[in-house]
């Protein structure tokens, strides 16, 4: 039973106690002091009419001192009654009747949806994947606070356990393209199992915190297992070893030669300071510029004279020999001559993996963390200049910031900048809305948890869709468009009017890698094109 639906019972209870025992006192004392018997009835009819305030009928006024005395006890009593029927009763009812009810089972005959379990920290990034995909989807919370929450927000919910088959089968799993969970380790698996147990056939995405426990989650069932640490710290690493290491492991692949990929332009690179145009990145290099993050924020097709900073991130397509001398381009004079000293603050999950992946490119590191440990070259707090000093930040190439805390990562961000103005710096946050503060503080380059989180779950849901970026949404799609035919790409503005680009053309089983504004589409071709999520939405519109 509901807390104020209990609350209700008891409280009518001592109500018709209090009322039963008022006309029994009432009785006897209007016998004894008043010499006026009264019979059950009728001292129970003047009971009522007193708690309820509707007068004392015919029986006022008493002439006993003992009468009178116990009539205003028991006004007073009747007061607090009255008084204390509103937070018990009137309240609740007010607010069940008036509050938003979260539906306990998915309405209709839904089918194709994925079914989300549940809202955490993370979720917001995923589900605004599944809405700029037009996916359908479900979140399945236990917690009526975060439920009503959601609800209100306008996301499709239901308030049930998802650890329970009871609870998945509110969400219609069975009817259900995927289930993606992220709680925790545990609860991850406990979820997996009941949806194995609902039903085999549906595919099941958990996501880990901890890569050594994929194998349990396996074993529950998952189809597919997430590490997002892993691969958070595995990118920040790449940015780190991009000057050392040219085979591009993160770029996308379209055909046997043409790449996208995202280049950091460093401190002390020759193109730092320069416009788009005036840097000559196409005439130098060969690559096409898609897009480009300036402090943290992506524009699609940038200007020509848009100015490139320390710090800004392009991304390109081309051959893997253009990427490679873009990646050369961008570089300082220190990174293509020398590895230099990588400061990797924090040694959780993330930091573990970069330090790794540093040592396994053979470049020195250096490994800061408030707790000691074999794997640790400096104890201290990484907001404390002189742990920051010791760890040799002033004279190191890049700093990572690998910590679990956003206030604190920010925090340090400045002290690290303060210390070096011209190092490197990298760093992971876990809120989304911190990215841009990050920025701000000085870091070059960021990732969030809850964006990588939520593109990994979303991209292992919507197989046809490649994903370029972790920090944005950026994707490749090929695409038919009937309604370029006979058009070049120039006149029909695709660029423009979208923020596309058109990398590619399948034609007659080949890709067509010369693509330019007098490229004129035929009948029969698929283009391959890549943009954010709302331009690759706008070209599909216009052209598909």
């Amino acid at each position: 039973m509901d807390t104020w639906k209990r609350r209700v019972v008891l409280y009518a209870a001592f109500l018709g106690g209090m009322i039963a025992f008022t006309a029994v006192t009432y009785q006897w004392g209007m016998r004894v002091y008043e010499n006026d018997p009264r019979t059950l009835i009728e001292s129970l009819r003047f009971a009522v009419e007193m708690f309820s305030t509707t007068g004392f009928g015919g029986d006022a006024p008493w002439e006993s001192q003992e009468m009178n005395a116990y009539i205003a006890v028991m006004d007073l009593v009747g007061m607090a009654l009255l008084f204390g029927a509103l937070p018990v009763v009137a309240t609740p009812l007010l607010e069940s009747a008036f509050s938003t009810t979260v539906p306990r089972s998915l309405e209709g005959d839904a089918e194709g949806h994925v079914v989300v379990a549940s809202d955490t920290t993370r979720s917001d990034a995923l589900l605004n994947e599944f809405d700029s995909e037009a996916v359908p989807y479900v979140v399945v919370e236990p917690d009526p606070d975060r439920a009503l929450a959601l609800y209100e927000a306008g996301h499709t919910v239901v308030q049930a356990d998802p650890q329970t088959t009871a609870g998945l089968e509110s969400a219609r799993l069975g009817a259900a393209r995927a289930l993606v969970t992220d709680v925790s380790d545990r609860v991850d698996a406990s979820i997996v199992l009941a949806a194995k147990e609902l039903s085999t056939d549906v595919r099941a995405i958990s996501v880990v915190e901890d890569p050594s426990r994929e194998r349990y989650h396996r074993l529950a069932g998952a189809d597919e297992v997430l590490s997002p640490r892993s691969l958070l710290g595995e990118s920040l690493a790449s940015k780190v070893t991009t000057a050392v290491r040219t085979d591009l492991d993160e770029a996308v692949a379209i055909g046997d030669s043409l790449r996208i990929a995202e280049v950091s332009i460093h401190h002390g690179s020759g193109l730092a300071g320069s416009t788009l145009a005036g840097s000559g990145i196409g005439e130098r290099t060969g690559v096409d510029v898609i897009g480009a993050w300036f402090n943290g924020a992506f524009e699609a097709a940038p200007p020509p004279d848009a100015t490139l900073s320390a710090g800004t991130v392009l991304l390109v397509s081309g051959t893997e020999g253009q990427v490679e001398r873009l990646v050369d381009l961008t570089n300082s004079a220190a990174r293509r001559f020398g590895a230099g000293e990588t400061v990797v603050i924090g040694h959780g999950q993330v930091g573990k993996t970069i330090v790794n992946a540093l040592r396994e490119a053979g470049l020195p590191v250096t490994v800061v963390d408030r707790d000691g440990g074999e794997a640790i070259d400096v104890v201290g707090d990484a907001t404390d200049p002189e742990t920051l000093r010791e760890a040799g930040v002033a004279d190191a190439r890049t700093v990572v910031l690998a910590l679990p805390d956003d206030t604190t990562a920010e925090f340090a961000t400045l002290v690290a900048r303060d210390l070096a103005p011209n190092v490197e710096l990298l760093a992971r946050v876990a809120d989304p809305e911190s990215v841009p503060k990050m920025h701000r503080a000085g870091a070059d380059y960021v990732l969030s948890l809850s964006t990588v989180t939520g593109r990994m779950s979303a991209s292992a849901v919507l197989t046809d869709r490649d994903v370029l970026s972790l920090d944005t949404h950026v994707e490749v799609v090929r695409s038919e468009t009937p309604a370029l035919i006979g058009r070049t790409i120039g006149e029909a503005a695709v660029r423009e009017t979208t923020g596309c680009t058109v990398i590619a053309i399948e034609r007659d089983d080949e890709l067509v890698t010369d693509v330019g504004p007098g490229t004129r589409i035929e009948r029969g071709d698929e283009l391959v094109v890549a943009g954010t999520d709302e331009g690759v939405r706008a070209f599909e519109r216009a052209f598909a």
